[in-house]
This record gives C-alpha cells, sequence and structure tokens, in this order.
C-alpha cells in the first residue's frame, strides 16, 4: 500500500471562515446484558438506574461544555448506549427539556433513540415520541432465534416483529439495526433476515457485518463465522434485495428511503462536529483555528462523582492537521456518493492542493472518480476502502 505520508505535503493550521455543523451525542451507558460481540460502553444494570442523578450529570456535562459551542445551533441529537430505552419517560423528557433550555436546538432537529426490541413497550414509545424523540432505531440484529442465542440479545424474533410493529405505529422515521456474517449462518439465511426487515417497510436499514473486536468475548472465545468469501455474497445479497425494496445504499452500511438518510450519522461522514456527553462520550469541536478532541470517563460511577464535583474533563487535545486529512476522508468516502471538493476545505479548516497527489494515485488506481467539483469512489474503492482511506494517511 502507498501511505498518505508519501503523498500528502505537511499543512498549517486550520483556518475556518464558517464553523462546521454541530450535533449532539448523549450516552446512556446502561443495558440488560452485555453481549459477546459488544465493544461499546455499555454496562449491565444491576438494580434501579441511577435516572435522577445520570441526567443532573448530563445537564451538567452539557452546561460546562457551553463556552466551546457557545450560540452554535444543535442540528441533530443521538441518544445511543447501551440501551437507551431502558430510562423512564419521565426521565427522558427532562434530559430532552434540559438540553432545549442550554442549547439553541433546531426547530426541525433530528433527535434519534435507540431501542432494544426486549424493552419495546408500547406506552413507553408513545411517551419517548411525545418526549420530542422523532426518529427510532431499533436493535434487531437478526430474525432468526438462532442466531439471536448466539449474539446474546435478550428479545426472540417474534419480540423483535412485534417491536418493529410498535416502533412503526408511533414513528414516521425508523432505522433497524441487522448483522451479517453471523457464527453459522448460510447465505441463505442472512437473505432471510434482510428480506425480513424489507417487509417490515421501516425508513431506514442499517446492515453491518458481525466484527470480531478487542475486549470482547467473543474475541476471547471466537466463534466460526462466514469466510471473506461468503462475507462478501452476504453483502452483495444485502445490497441487492434492498435495492429491489426501494432503499437506497447511500453509505457503507446504511440504506434509506429518499430522503430518510439519517442526518445525524451524515454529519459525521462529512466530517461535521458533535458534542458528546455521557459516560465514554466523545467530542470533536471546531474553533476559528484548530480542532479539539475531547472524552469522558467511561466508568457511570466514575462519571457521576465527576459530575457532581464539577471537575475538569479526563482528556482534552488540539488535532495535528497533519491527521485531519486521513481523519476526513476515513469519513466521507464511506459515502457511495463521495463528497464536494469544497467541502474538505469547509469541513477542516485546511486547502485541498496537498491532497492533490494522493487524489491522482487513487484515480489511477481505479478507486475514485473525480471532477472538478467532487470525488466519488468506485465500486473497487468502496470493496478495498482502507487501501484507498491509506492513501491519505500521514
Amino acid at each position: 500500500m502507498v501511505t498518505g505520508s508519501t503523498l500528502i505535503a505537511p499543512q498549517s493550521s486550520p483556518a475556518f471562515t464558517a464553523l462546521p455543523p454541530l450535533s449532539l451525542y448523549i450516552h446512556i451507558p446502561w443495558c440488560v446484558r452485555k453481549c459477546p460481540y459488544c465493544d461499546f460502553n455499555s454496562h449491565e444494570a444491576r438494580g434501579a438506574l441511577p435516572e435522577d442523578a445520570y441526567v443532573a450529570a448530563l445537564l451538567a456535562d452539557l452546561e460546562a461544555a457551553l463556552p466551546r459551542i457557545w450560540g452554535r445551533p444543535v442540528l441533530t441529537v443521538f441518544i445511543g448506549g447501551g440501551t437507551p430505552s431502558l430510562i423512564s419517560v419521565r426521565a427522558l423528557d427532562a434530559l430532552l427539556a434540559g438540553v432545549r433550555a442550554r442549547v439553541p436546538l433546531a426547530a426541525d432537529a433530528e433527535i434519534t433513540l435507540e431501542a432494544n426490541p426486549g424493552t419495546a413497550e408500547a406506552e413507553k414509545f408513545a411517551g419517548f415520541r411525545a418526549a420530542g424523540v422523532n426518529r427510532l432505531s431499533l436493535g434487531i440484529q437478526s430474525f432468526n432465534d438462532r442466531h439471536l442465542a448466539v449474539l446474546g440479545r435478550i428479545h426472540d424474533a417474534g419480540e423483535a416483529r412485534r417491536a418493529v410493529e410498535l416502533a412503526l405505529a408511533r414513528f414516521d422515521n425508523v432505522n433497524l439495526d441487522l448483522m451479517y456474517g453471523l457464527p453459522g449462518q448460510t447465505l441463505a439465511e442472512a437473505d432471510a433476515d434482510i428480506a425480513a426487515a424489507a417487509a417490515c417497510a421501516p425508513q431506514h436499514v442499517s446492515a453491518y457485518h458481525l466484527t470480531i473486536e478487542p475486549n470482547t468475548y467473543f474475541h476471547r472465545y471466537p466463534p466460526a463465522v462466514p469466510d471473506d468469501d461468503l462475507a462478501a455474497d452476504m453483502q452483495a445479497g444485502v445490497e441487492a434485495r434492498l435495492a429491489a425494496a426501494g432503499f437506497e445504499h447511500y453509505e457503507t452500511s446504511a440504506f434509506a428511503r429518499p430522503g430518510r438518510q439519517s442526518r445525524h450519522n451524515l454529519n459525521y461522514w462529512m466530517f461535521g462536529d458533535y458534542l458528546g456527553i455521557g459516560a465514554g462520550a466523545h467530542s470533536k469541536i471546531s474553533f476559528k483555528n484548530s480542532i479539539l478532541r475531547e472524552s469522558r470517563g467511561r466508568q457511570p460511577k466514575a462519571y457521576l462523582a465527576w459530575a457532581a464535583a464539577g471537575a475538569a474533563l479526563p482528556e482534552q487535545r488540539e488535532v495535528d492537521p497533519a491527521e485531519l486529512p486521513g481523519e476526513f476522508m476515513m469519513n466521507a468516502l464511506r459515502l457511495n456518493a463521495g463528497f464536494e471538493l469544497a467541502s474538505f476545505a469547509a469541513r477542516t479548516g485546511l486547502a485541498l492542493n496537498p491532497l492533490l497527489a494522493a487524489l491522482a494515485q487513487a484515480e489511477a488506481r481505479g478507486l475514485i472518480t473525480r471532477d472538478h467539483q467532487r470525488v466519488t469512489p468506485t465500486l473497487l474503492g468502496r470493496r478495498f476502502l482502507n487501501d484507498l482511506i491509506g492513501l491519505f494517511l500521514a
């Protein structure tokens, strides 16, 4: 592989004429049971959740961050976890009311809540909608009971279908998360899962290839998973099945009805800014001549103690300008439509010229197409995305 260090000249500090769009991520760290494949910051709930204390901590966290985002409108909110649907409607309502009181939340803001089918209740979903959530993301993963058991999910296929029914009755913007390449999964079983998801007629489907991540049960005790060729056939089947059902494949793992792309995730992929609050949350915040990354402590008890004491954030660092081309490309090249050339300067604060040699190399290898306005990954570039991104890494 040709690395970015041979193709990209050093750049000076960022210089923004206008700051990127801003999103808010809120992390709820508790779940009913830790799944064997999960490397997210999630912790099994033991007893009643400390809802009131955690909401107070989140709002204190947001308040402490206000000087870094002062006056900037928040265009999307994503409440992830863990299992955010474990919290009560009362707690969620207090949280969103507190957010609205502290930041200028856009009138048409997309507000997403992640939910587990094992915690789906009609009354609770109705309460979430009334509190202001307008997009629900259901972690289905599979409609096959055998695979759900292997994945450690707390729901079965019947509960998955019931949760989808309840969600679509109360929300007009629902995402279903599916996984393929599961232990012991056949091509026919992967296709059946995607066919079932399409038949539910949601507005959005996220279909992820199972990856074995460090610090997970599956990493310590690796299951037998489909080989690369079979997994590639599964991916092709996913794409074909959802295209036939009218979904646009707009990002590596994301499929949407026209106009129903995830606005929050698009802001990530287009290298927008985001403030993350909650245990283990991360932020990327741009200023006139710099970009700051920050992170919160992962342990909920320590986070609660930090918020109560008003202590400084565990970690803040200014991003080295040399890292920005690779970070931008790592996100933007996941989009099937690619990106407008002008967006590179708009989102990184850097000039595009030092990237021209790497772009030329990517084009010569058939990984992208480009003109004077846009860079688009080819089918080959999407299949070998890591090779493509590697051209831009410092």
